[in-house]
């Protein structure tokens, strides 16, 4: 592939609803422009872009691809990214790696709830945005009715530039408003056609706001058009391409990705409105100093890895859009986060999995550099001259939790760096070594994002996985005050052992976990056995009493004790503690406690009932309700235990038919209800028993 400057390049990231049709209109667009001979279609699992064992099998885009292609001298990087909300970590990287987002929508199906979280997205990035209604050929195609919903949820920036010639079986082509010109199609090749006199009316109509929308452009264009003058094509679309790049203009357009109508005017509207690399002025932080530095095309070389691939043959492979100055085969590459100079021998762009090489490549480009050692997620490259580091992507938590196993045994250390591979990988699998459970646990974003990872754990790394219950870290308490005292003696010849406390124990409410109190005087307990003493009170506490778990929220008040001057040892009172500490705590009145965690629930309000009554059936209290940022969106304050939640996921997707999302983070520790209290000790004795 030819080298191209940064003011021909336009970086599109492509999204959707899963079943939109997004992956079939890259590549189509790409067989439009020449870049492929053929692609696949519908069921046929021949894509160029969904080519991994698990998307071939679900027939569905779970990682972002890329692919070049040239149009009219000009050179577009698509990023095409998976449409299932559980992936969507994968679209996040994308738009970071690009300049402009380009929504596909099913002219059957409208706006889905994902198309709604992509746009959200793009406007967190203030990214450029254009829409295709595609599927315009099929049955039930309704254009109209789904640009009046895009108004709906997305407001007056929808501006249609297109309107369709027929819908459904009778659709051919399109209308272009602006040039009052028609355009049918037979076999992706365009044929130039007066505008069907049924379809003139509407199209004046639509004209007439496009070229309001585009006179807003700038005060020379406005002052022109409120003086009655026509606009000219050229200053229309000048108008437009200043609209969509201040995020005051979506331009719309429609066609059918299968039948490849309408693509060429796709690929056109690409390089008129997307904005090119040189408009893009990043912030990033400088590595020495800490200030914030503007980042544009003409400074030296900054790059950002925003994706990154493992493949136990063909090695690491690193996704990086080059954000200033240029990179050339034989330049230094310095990692920035690892604060390292990375090894590299060449450098590729990739059409699917088809690697092809580039010896160059200017700012605004993306490229993918195979084998780099250090390379993360997340890293930026530069220079010395210029050392600066690029924010990390932030990808939506992941608050799916699971505990793996082997199914194997032994394979406990091969399970661990398959996981740990997997997550190098996607940042939204996350893998947590719970010392305290003695589990592997991983949170990711749902039961399909699940599979994936066990099935892609088998396919490269040859290690099976099974599930078990997350470990719940419980936690246990007393709500009173007791004393007691222990004497520890052992006499067996020789040299003896002798150790004597008289402790109290109380419940804090300051939010300290422990605390150790000495209360001797008179040399009662020499002050080398005091240590002891606090220690043996620790570590019993931390073993637990009730039902195993760490015992917090506890006062140790050393009151008394006797010591033998020949057999008093710090191993004596370590043990006498210990031994008073079980004593006394069941006479304190202990309770167990568990993780509460504040959760944010957002949802359509037409779902707020059902998500609350389910809170409520989780053991959850509801704190308020009110209005989120989008109208029609509610958010639900609540406080749910953890053990409640670790599948919440799942059952708010099913509530809300997919449109309801969530966040948590830790709140406190709260009482267990006795039914549920009574239950976990009878298991931890259960257990002890069994031991």
């Amino acid at each position: 592939m030819k080298e191209y400057s940064s003011d021909v390049i336009r970086n599109v990231a492509v999204v959707s609803h899963d079943g939109a049709g997004k992956t079939a209109l890259v590549e189509s667009l790409l067989l439009t422009s020449g870049e492929v001979d053929s692609v696949g279609r519908g069921q046929d699992n021949k894509h160029i872009m969904d080519f991994e064992p698990e998307e071939i099998k679900r027939n569905v885009t779970i990682q972002l691809g890329m692919a070049p292609c040239e149009w009219k001298d000009h050179k577009v990087n698509f990023v095409d990214t998976p449409g299932y909300s559980e992936f969507h970590g994968e679209v996040r990287a994308a738009l970071r790696a690009c300049d402009g987002m380009l929504m596909v929508l099913s002219a059957t199906s409208g706006v889905e709830s994902d198309t709604v979280r992509a746009w959200d997205y793009a406007e967190e990035l203030q990214m450029p945005k254009m829409a295709f209604i595609n599927k315009m050929d099929v049955d039930g195609a309704d254009f109209f009715g789904s640009l009046e919903r895009m108004r709906e949820l997305f407001g007056k920036s929808i501006m249609p530039l297109q309107i369709p010639i027929g819908e459904g079986a009778s659709f051919e082509g399109v209308v272009d408003v602006a040039k009052m010109t028609a355009y049918t199609y037979k076999d992706g090749q365009p044929t130039e056609v007066a505008v069907p006199a049924q379809l003139i009316e509407k199209a004046q109509e639509i004209r007439e706001m496009t070229v309001e929308a585009a006179a807003e452009g700038s005060d020379e264009l406005l002052e022109k058009y409120l003086n009655g003058e026509e606009l000219t094509l050229e200053e229309i679309r000048q108008g437009l391409r200043e609209g969509m790049l201040t995020g005051r203009i979506c331009p719309i357009m429609c066609g059918s990705a299968t039948s490849q109508i309408g693509l060429d005017q796709v690929l056109d509207r690409m390089i008129r409105y997307m904005p090119d690399a040189t408009k893009k002025v990043m912030t990033a932080t400088d590595a020495d100093s800490g200030e914030q530095r503007a980042v544009h095309v003409d400074k030296p070389l900054t790059a950002f890895v925003f994706k990154t691939l493992l493949d136990p043959f063909a090695g690491k492979q690193s996704f990086v859009r080059i954000f200033s100055g240029e990179l050339k085969e034989g330049d230094k590459l310095f990692n920035v986060n690892q604060g390292v100079e990375e090894k590299w021998s060449k450098m590729v762009t990739l059409i699917g999995k088809q690697q092809k090489p580039i010896t160059v490549a200017k700012a605004g480009d993306i490229v993918v550099i195979p084998k780099l050692a250090n390379a993360k997620t997340g890293d930026t490259f530069a220079t010395s001259e210029f050392k600066v580091k690029f924010d990390p992507i932030r990808f939506p938590q992941p608050l799916y939790t699971v505990a793996m196993e082997p199914t194997k045994k032994g394979e406990e250390e091969k399970l661990a760096a398959a996981v740990l591979k997997v997550a190098e990988e996607d940042p939204t699998c996350v893998v947590v070594k719970d010392s305290e459970g003695r589990q592997l646990q991983v949170n990711c974003m749902g039961e399909v994002h699940l599979e994936h990872i066990l099935n892609k754990m088998e396919r490269k790394y040859g290690v099976q996985a099974k599930l078990v219950k997350p470990y719940i870290p419980y936690r246990e308490t007393i709500r009173g005050s007791a004393e007691t005292e222990s004497k520890y003696k052992k006499q067996s010849g020789g040299h003896g052992q002798y150790g004597h406390v008289k402790i109290q124990v109380d419940p804090l409410y300051d939010g300290e976990d422990f605390q150790f109190v000495d209360k001797i005087f008179g040399g009662a307990v020499p002050r080398q056995y005091i240590p002891a003493v606090e220690k043996g009170a620790k570590e019993t506490l931390d073993k637990g009493l009730i039902a195993g778990y760490p015992m917090i929220g506890v006062q140790v008040t050393l009151l008394d004790g006797s010591y033998h001057s020949v057999d008093s040892s710090e191993l004596a009172f370590k043990v006498a503690t210990a031994q008073a500490m079980k004593d006394v705590i069941p006479k304190a009145k202990p309770v167990l406690l568990e993780p509460i965690y504040d959760v944010n629930v957002y949802a359509p309000d037409a779902f707020m009932g059902e998500v609350m009554g389910d809170l409520n059936s989780r053991r959850g209290r509801v704190l308020g309700m009110e209005q989120s940022e989008r109208a029609g969106i509610s958010v639900v304050k609540a406080q749910v235990p953890l053990v409640e939640i670790a599948d919440y996921v799942t059952a708010l997707r099913s509530i809300t038919q997919g449109q309801g999302v969530f966040n948590r983070e830790f709140s406190g520790y709260e009482e267990v209800p006795h039914k549920e209290a009574e239950e976990i000790m009878a298991a931890f004795k259960k257990a002890q028993s069994e031991a």
